[in-house]
């Protein structure tokens, strides 16, 4: 009588445990086919995005002529001339100034998070720096405005400065993207194993040798995935460009002068631009999708590349 119910028991729980087996293998199923549908809605999105730019850009590159609108130096909508040229100039000095003043500091501050910072200032560093990729950009924009363009226009008054300048966007861009750099530098950092450190350490290096000499560039392709992001976000940045470049449709004529950005260019004319006009709009948001593209398969290359190599 015994056996019977022991038997009965373990049939049951044989029964149970199959049932939660299969209610497992569901909901796995379930949150496959979820995740399925969400990555290929975001395919779609893409591709969809591109085909918009594509149909609607190209045809108008081909009216107006694929020389004079990547090379042409004027821009007046209102006499049908549409060159691209100094806003493309515009975007690439003010990425590479952000780039020159970001990338530094910011992997020099992900650096000292990683090894130097002691546990209180951590504490009080990290929070900071998160706190300041949550700014909008408008507010950037507006800091900008009120306190570094009238302090540069101080500073290069005497060469015809007005504040609002290449250098002005560059230094406000290379604030705003600290946060991507150094976060993404961070994390890259403090995924090497610990072993090369203090193998380092026991054959003799100092403390800042073998960080710099072993732990940098251990971290390199996380550290340059920073630096790439930080680049995208840069040449598509808006709202705080308009407000401290200038927005000047014309040649760059110096460090100090104004200019106007692809981006700029869009949102400024985008809201009463027709035909045309609104044509070359859509396909200088195609000169700045090509832009991205390019940053991001050199940085897949150079990422492959120093995968082999390593």
């Amino acid at each position: 009588m015994n056996r019977s119910k022991i038997s009965t028991q373990e049939m049951l729980q044989t029964g149970q445990s199959s049932n939660r087996l299969k209610i497992v293998k569901a909901k796995e199923k379930a949150a496959k086919c979820l995740f399925l549908v969400f990555a290929c809605m975001s395919i779609f999105l893409t591709a969809l995005i591109c085909i918009f730019l594509f149909k609607n850009g190209i045809p108008a590159i081909m009216k107006i002529g694929v020389d004079e609108f990547l090379l042409g130096t004027k821009w007046k909508p209102g006499n049908n001339i549409y060159g691209i040229f100094p806003m493309i100039l515009g975007s690439i000095y003010v990425t590479l100034g952000a780039m020159i003043v970001g990338i530094p500091t910011g992997i020099l501050t992900a650096l000292y998070l990683s090894y130097f910072c002691p546990q209180r200032a951590y504490k009080v560093v990290r929070p900071a720096i998160d706190l300041l990729a949550g700014i909008p950009s408008v507010v950037y924009g507006f800091f900008g405005l009120v306190v570094i363009v009238p302090i540069v226009a101080n500073l290069t008054a005497s060469i015809g400065g007005k504040g609002k300048s290449i250098f002005t966007a560059s230094l406000l861009l290379g604030i705003m993207i600290l946060p991507t750099i150094i976060g993404v530098a961070h994390s890259a950092l403090n995924a090497v194993p610990k072993s090369y450190y203090e193998g380092s350490l026991a054959l003799g290096a100092t403390h800042e040798r073998s960080v710099f000499s072993v732990m940098l560039p251990a971290a390199k392709s996380g550290i340059f995935a920073g630096v790439i992001l930080g680049a995208g976000r840069a040449i598509g940045e808006t709202m705080a460009v308009i407000m401290v470049a200038g927005n000047q449709p014309r040649m760059p004529a110096g460090i100090f002068k104004g200019i106007r950005t692809m981006t700029a260019n869009i949102v400024t004319e985008m809201g009463y631009a027709t035909d045309l006009h609104r044509e070359a709009l859509i396909a200088t948001g195609v000169v700045l999708f090509i832009f991205i593209l390019i940053i991001n398969l050199s940085f897949s290359y150079f990422k492959r590349k120093s995968e082999r190599e390593g």
